[in-house]
């Protein structure tokens, strides 16, 4: 295993600390803002598997870091379930809102997403065949707390108010969701392993505003639980 993030991960000291940058792929960058250009918009972008390719390559070409990061959204998975999603230039994401228990059901069932994200496995394997060898290729997914929050709300939000509404109004609904999402989850990394993923991270970016028992039963337990099922059928899979 020559790979130093790996090597990181596994627990060993290395001289120099690996290193990637969360959004690596970027505007920063020249050859984004035309790959961007020439998509249309991002979201043509990310289900583009040539399009999203270059982008995640273009900051390994450029820098050398030591992972490359899927060029992706974490919405996409919301999406897949069902919502609608748009992106309205210079405010941010939108989405169709989920808010009731008919709603929770009224979502495609966990098979159903890979339908939607194959052009997403597609890039995690053009990046498996085009990546530098000793660059590590990192799958992520949103972590369900935080796409529950746009999924509740139908956008980002300051202080996550819409979904902790929900979560104190109607628990059986909002945990629903959250079960939903978690299923979902461990699919959609299962499936980016499968197309060459070698690491998956989970991104909660809202964990933040859950307290004591919330924080324990909405951030902490389906995130063991996506763990748990992705090392069971992918036996030494880093997270």
């Amino acid at each position: 295993m020559s790979k130093l993030i790996l090597r990181a991960l596994a627990g060993e000291t290395l001289a120099t600390p690996p290193i990637w940058m969360m959004r690596q792929a970027g505007r920063y960058l020249p050859e984004y803002r035309a790959t961007r250009a020439q998509a249309g918009d991002f979201l043509s972008l990310c289900y583009n598997p040539e399009l999203a390719a270059e982008v995640t390559l273009q900051p390994i070409r450029r820098y050398g870091f030591d992972a490359a990061i899927l060029f992706a959204d974490i919405l996409l998975l919301p999406q897949a379930l069902g919502a609608d999603l748009w992106f309205e230039v210079g405010e941010g994401p939108r989405l169709s809102t989920v808010t009731t228990m008919a709603g929770v059901q009224a979502l495609k069932p966990r098979e159903a997403i890979h339908e939607t994200l194959a052009p997403i496995y597609e890039t995690v394997r053009i990046l498996a065949r085009e990546l530098p060898a000793e660059t590590t290729l990192i799958g992520f997914a949103g972590a369900p707390w935080t796409v529950a929050t746009y999924m509740i709300a139908g956008r980002g939000s300051k202080d996550q108010g819409a979904a902790h509404a929900l979560k104190d109004a109607d628990r059986a609904t909002f945990s629903a969701l959250i079960d939903v999402i978690t299923e979902a989850t461990i699919d959609y990394l299962s499936a980016q392993v499968q197309a060459g993923a070698e690491v998956v991270k989970l991104f909660d970016s809202w964990a933040g505003s859950l307290k004591g028992q919330d924080f324990q039963d909405f951030a902490v337990k389906p995130a063991a639980r996506i763990i748990s099922a992705l090392k069971a059928k992918h036996p030494g899979l880093p997270v």
